[in-house]
């Protein structure tokens, strides 16, 4: 599992300053682009040498087509309203409550649709394991504050710090660096026979520690700053993926394991959409109620504004312009 994960910890490495650099140097949109190759890549390798293992007993294929189409409809709607809902004001805005609606209704049907079908896609009743279930809720509640913070991270070195997105990129890839450090480490120990419970719990502490360091960021701050608050990140990130997983898929049986791994998967992404949802819609939100504190300052009346713009007309005035335009 540990080199396993050691393929999860390139990504970010390099794809924040893959990523950067190819914004800076061409255009964001080859981001985007760029998946068609390493699509067109993967499918080749998969067809080339991935292969069931012995337990796998395939028969007849029978797919659900109704729910495969209220998957695809409640998912599309959801993902479509996170990705939307700020730009449109979220429920103020008609598409938004009808992209809600959509989701709730395709997605209930497509859940008590696949607790009655002969042949689900989705095999929900997996949830009757407890650690299962309490690994999907933890690794969706992962998922929301990793995302989340790596969008505000993002914002905070381009938007306020006024770097490139390429060097925003370089100095996002630390946190992979701390991950890449420590997972052989975590495999050495799960081979030892450490407790999983005990690392998910160290591992979340370590992560929260760089959380708390990263709140205390300013406009002072430097890369250095960044880079250690990261490198902690990383080392808790990486006694979080394997411990959690191995954990979570512990008590299923192998042939449902493609259904479970499927499902933790799907969950990791929601969590992670709705992170990046909510950290967009409270910056933006609590940028207009600051902006709303600071300007209801700024009269005729307040003196130090009165101050302020004395100060500044004089600055003007002295680089040559006259006073009526200063």
């Amino acid at each position: 599992m540990a080199f396993w994960g050691m393929g999860i910890v390139a990504a970010p490495i390099l794809g924040p300053t893959l990523g950067g650099w190819i914004t800076d140097s061409y255009s964001w949109r080859w981001v985007f682009y760029i998946n068609v190759p390493v699509g067109i890549l993967s499918l080749s390798l998969i067809y080339l040498f991935i292969y069931d293992p012995p337990y796998i007993r395939r028969g007849s294929l029978r797919v659900d087509v109704w729910g495969l189409s209220m998957l695809a409809l409640g998912m599309g709607a959801l993902q479509i309203m996170l990705d939307k809902g700020q730009e449109k004001d979220w429920f103020g805005s008609d598409l938004i409550r009808v992209l809600a609606a959509t989701a709730l209704v395709f997605l209930t049907a497509f859940v008590i649709r696949e607790l009655t079908v002969e042949d689900p896609i989705v095999h929900f009743r997996l949830l009757q394991f407890r650690t299962f279930a309490t690994g999907i809720g933890l690794v969706t509640v992962l998922g929301f504050v990793l995302y989340g913070s790596l969008v505000l991270l993002s914002l905070f070195m381009q938007t306020l710090l006024g770097w490139t997105a390429a060097t925003a990129g370089i100095w996002s890839s630390p946190r992979g660096i701390g991950t890449a450090l420590c997972m052989p480490l975590v495999g050495y120990l799960l081979g030892k026979g450490w407790d999983e419970r005990r690392m998910l719990a160290f591992g979340f502490g370590t992560a929260g520690l760089a959380f708390f360091g990263y709140s205390h960021m300013a406009l002072q701050s430097g890369t250095w700053d960044i880079f250690w608050y990261q490198i902690t990140q990383g080392v808790g990130m990486a006694f979080l993926f394997v411990p959690l997983t191995t954990l979570t898929m512990g008590p299923i049986p192998q042939e449902e394991t493609g259904y479970a791994t499927s499902l933790y998967g799907v969950m990791r992404n929601i969590g992670s959409s709705m992170g990046i949802s909510f950290v967009t819609t409270w910056v933006t939100r609590r940028s207009q109620f600051h902006q709303t504190i600071l300007s209801s300052h700024v009269t005729a009346s307040n003196l130090t504004s009165r101050q302020g713009l004395e100060h500044i007309t004089n600055l003007i005035q002295q680089s040559g312009v006259d006073c009526v335009a200063a």
